[in-house]
């Protein structure tokens, strides 16, 4: 009876570890969006909602990020900015930094109406590029910026994502093969900047 008792709690705990596996699996890195939400519990009430760049570290072992900064406009801090820093969807650091080199200002807030593509879209829109069918992406690197200055085709926030691909004579190692900028409104791609001879 005891033995039974014992094996009956091992399997139990067997699969209820294996569920939470599959769940883990399933529901896999939080996206850039997720997290502007949750960043939003640790910036001050007049900062909340007002980012003005979003950023990630290179991926590793996958071509989804897992290290992001939030960075909001805070007009309580000295350099008018709050980054709310994440790592595998749990916030692990909350600095108003020193140096920037670009101060955030009013006018680069984003209109959360034209947020309707997330990173792990544009991630995906950028790899559907006819230029990569031959090269093998090992991670990618992420930025969402206002573009105010009006040097794409079109304004409001932009998705730049820089592609890592496998060396030809080495495949162990990864070469940045350029950026693919795909609009946060709509989701289309407006500039390419891609350069699959990196890889020799």
């Amino acid at each position: 009876m005891i033995t039974t008792t014992l094996v009956s709690r091992k399997i139990l705990g067997t699969a209820l570890l294996l569920c939470g596996v599959c769940l883990s699996a399933i529901a896999g890195e939080p996206t850039a969006f997720d997290l502007i939400k949750e960043a939003n519990d640790y910036v001050g009430k007049d900062a909340r909602d007002k980012v003005v760049q979003v950023r990630s570290e290179k991926s590793i072992g996958s071509l989804t990020p897992s290290i992001w900064w939030i960075v909001f406009y805070d007009t309580d801090a000295s350099m008018k900015a709050t980054e709310v820093k994440f790592e595998a969807g749990k916030k692990s650091d909350v600095k108003r930094p020193f140096r920037l080199l670009e101060l955030p200002k009013a006018d680069k807030v984003f209109d959360k109406s034209r947020l309707n593509t997330d990173s792990d879209k544009a991630i995906k829109i950028a790899i559907a590029e006819p230029l990569l069918k031959n090269v093998t992406l090992k991670a990618t690197q992420l930025w969402l910026d206002s573009n105010l200055k009006s040097d794409l085709s079109v304004t409001g926030p932009i998705w730049r994502v820089r592609l890592f691909a496998a060396k030809l004579r080495n495949p162990n190692d990864n070469v940045d093969i350029g950026e693919v900028f795909v609009s946060a409104d709509d989701g289309k791609v407006v500039k390419v900047d891609l350069h699959i001879n990196r890889v020799d």
